[in-house]
Parts: structure tokens; C-alpha cells; sequence
């Protein structure tokens, strides 16, 4: 029986619309709750300890009929106060609206069980009023924590999650804090570092010394950072004024403002760095909009800028340009990242419906060579064959 193009690609656009109907109708029905993520956990030598971890997988990681993918992963501390907001700006910024602004991501949330402990890098004393005696004798198990990190936590997500090779790190107040020691001690443990209004006054500002003289020689090329800062003075104080101030309740500020100087006069580590200060935002309002200013920074690279006459008339040269961005893409993250399948599979057929027949069957067969292990690209192969006349 013969099957005319037109059939095709109305029977493509039946099945897609009845899997589209019962993927969101279904899903509504048997399930009452709206679900972003999954609680797992890893037992900890160093630590000696449990710790809980929150999960979050792109939702392309749960499709099926489609290759498996490998996605970047964001390490974020503070993981039970920030998953949320986190994963919702990374699927809005890299899913939604056909937005390209970051790839998309695994996003791991690191629960806290004593943070005083584990996000402080050294030992503080007392130091009021930022620092009485509790914290004081809790404090300093930050390099226990990244050999958790590098020893444990990452090698375990590697082997349970579909993790490709570039991690990044966000963290506020004392996470920043941690960020900024990892930077600088375990500098290629991350990609990228998200340093969100850092405790930079640490143990009466010898962090901030200790810091800012290791990183004088270090070697950053290919990290990139993002630090934060809020606005946590007075009302009669500003960003100006506050350097000449003296007292301690500004010690937070300026120690985030000298780190920043230094970081944008030291050229010679070739850090990959911008700085953002929040005036209309305090110390706990500020991580929402500073990860989201944060993840649009370090994935710049990532957007696929097409206009909307490109867009519609398709064609050989404008795929050129988006073969040479993902070619782009992948020098920045380090590892090969092919033309989206779903993005060439609609090419593909859009290209067949307009008969270009050179281009569909590239396309077609493209998808074939870089995701074989997916039954899609084989199911639209054969419709291309098909309406091709090629039995």
C-alpha cells in the first residue's frame, strides 16, 4: 500500500500529540503530587556519617524511546534551603521555551548535618559577635568535607547518576566561604564556582590574607567564578562610604569588597571571573537572583542564538552554524556535545516537509551516526526512506 508524505508526517504529528496527551494528562491522573527530585544518600568513612542528598535529573533524562544523555551537575551546599529555587531557574534557563541559556543539568543537593563544622575551612576563635564559643569549637572541618567531596560524594553520583565530566559548585555565606576554599586548595576538583555573599571575614580575616595569597600564583585558566555580594549595611552607609568604615558589623562587606579588588587587579591566574553587588537585596534574599545572574555567566557560551527567519526558513547554512556552535559548546565544557537529537529529529522532518530531501536525509542519518543506541532516529530513518521511495 503506498504511503504518501503528507500520511507521514500526519501520523508523526498523531503519535506525538496522543504521547503529549498522555504524558501530562496521565501523569496528573495517577500521581497527587508534583515531584523535582529524589532523596538518596551515601554513607560518609571520613565524615562517619550519613549524609542525605537531594536529586534532581533533567527532564529529558526520563524520556523514553530517545538515546540517553550525559549532563553537567551542579554541586549546590546548603542543598535543603536551595534546591528548589536552584533547579527550578536551571529548567527554566535550559528547557523551557526551547531556552539554551545553560545545557541542561543534574542538580545534587547537599543536605547539612553540622554546618558549622563542615563549611568552615579552618578553625576560628571566638570572634564576637559573629562567632561565639559553640561555633567557635565546631569549627575548621572544611578540608575533611572536600575529601568528602572528591573522594566520596562525586565518585558515587559518577557511578549511580548519567554524569558528564563538568561540575560546578554553589554556595552561600559559609558556603561561599567553602566555595572560595576549594577554589583555591582544590582548584580543579570544579569547573565553576558560585560564591553567593562569602563569609570572607572567617577567623578575623586571615582567611581573606591566607586566600588572596595563594591565589597571587595560582594557575585558574578554564575556571570560571561568580561572586556575590548583598547589601548587609546600615541605611546611612553605602558602597563607598563602607570602605572607610572601621566597625565590625561591616567587616562582612568589606572583606567580600577587597577580595574583589584583588581578584579584578590579579590578571595573571586567568580566572574566568565576574562580580555582582545587590543593592535591593539583603544577606537572605540575595541567593535566588545571584544563582540565576551566576548560571548565566558561567554558561554564556551555551546559548544557540537563531533568529526567527532562520528558524523558519531552515536550511544547509543555518545548520552549519549551529553544528559550529555545539563545536564551540564543547571546547568550553570539555567534552563532545552533539546537536540536541530532538533538535536535528525536528529539522529533519521539517526539512521533509518542505522536500529538501539533501537535507533531510543528512539529518536523518546524523541522528543515526551520534545516537544509535536510540529507537527514534531509527523510526524516523525509515520515514525518510520511505517518503524518499528507498525500500
Amino acid at each position: 500500500m503506498k504511503i504518501s508524505l503528507q500520511n507521514i508526517l500526519r501520523k508523526k504529528e498523531i503519535v506525538v500529540f496522543v504521547l503529549f496527551m498522555l504524558t501530562n494528562f496521565g501523569f496528573s491522573q495517577s500521581k497527587t503530587k508534583i515531584e523535582i527530585g529524589t532523596i538518596d544518600s551515601v554513607f560518609s568513612k571520613v565524615l562517619n556519617e550519613n549524609r542525605k542528598i537531594w536529586i534532581h535529573l533533567p527532564r529529558s533524562a526520563q524520556k523514553t524511546g530517545f538515546a540517553k544523555q550525559k549532563y553537567p551537575v551542579v554541586y549546590l551546599l546548603d542543598g535543603d534551603a536551595h534546591f528548589t529555587s536552584t533547579v527550578g531557574i536551571i529548567e527554566q534557563l535550559s528547557e523551557i521555551n526551547g531556552n539554551t541559556n545553560c545545557p541542561e543539568m543534574i542538580v545534587v543537593g547537599i543536605t547539612n548535618t553540622n554546618r558549622n563544622r563542615d563549611l568552615t575551612p579552618t578553625h576560628s576563635d571566638i570572634d564576637l559577635p559573629f562567632v561565639p564559643k559553640n561555633l567557635s569549637e565546631q569549627s575548621g572541618g572544611g578540608e575533611n568535607f572536600a575529601v568528602f567531596l572528591e573522594k566520596e560524594l562525586i565518585p558515587y553520583i559518577d557511578n549511580k547518576y548519567p554524569t558528564a565530566p563538568y561540575k560546578t559548585l554553589i554556595g552561600h555565606s559559609f558556603g561561599g566561604l567553602t566555595a572560595l576554599n576549594i577554589l583555591t586548595n582544590h582548584t580543579r576538583l570544579f569547573n565553576s564556582y558560585v560564591a553567593i555573599d562569602p563569609s570572607m571575614w572567617w577567623d578575623h580575616q586571615n582567611f581573606l590574607a591566607v586566600t588572596t595569597k595563594k591565589l597571587e600564583t595560582k594557575n585558574l585558566s578554564n575556571i570560571s567564578l561568580f561572586m556575590a555580594a548583598a547589601n548587609t549595611m546600615d541605611e546611612n552607609m553605602n558602597i563607598v562610604k563602607v570602605r572607610r568604615d572601621t566597625t565590625v558589623f561591616t567587616r562582612h562587606i568589606r572583606s567580600i569588597l577587597d577580595f574583589n579588588d584583588f581578584l579584578n587587579k590579579n590578571k595573571k591566574g586567568n580566572l574566568n571571573y565576574d562580580y555582582k553587588y545587590y543593592n535591593d537585596d539583603n544577606h537572605g534574599s540575595v541567593p535566588l537572583i545571584a544563582t540565576y545572574d551566576a548560571i548565566r555567566f558561567i554558561f554564556k557560551f551555551n546559548q544557540l542564538k537563531l533568529s526567527i527567519p532562520e528558524q523558519i526558513n531552515f536550511n544547509k547554512t543555518v545548520f552549519t552554524k549551529i553544528e559550529k556552535h555545539f563545536a564551540e559548546v564543547s571546547k568550553h565544557l570539555g567534552y563532545t556535545v552533539s546537536v540536541p537529537e530532538s533538535m536535528v529529529n525536528t529539522y529533519a522532518y521539517q526539512s521533509l516537509g518542505k522536500k529538501d530531501m539533501e537535507l533531510a536525509g543528512y539529518l536523518f542519518k546524523l541522528n543515526v551516526a551520534n545516537y544509535s543506541q536510540s529507537p527514534n532516529v531509527y523510526d524516523s530513518l525509515g520515514d525518510f526512506y520511505t517518503a524518499n521511495g528507498e525500500k
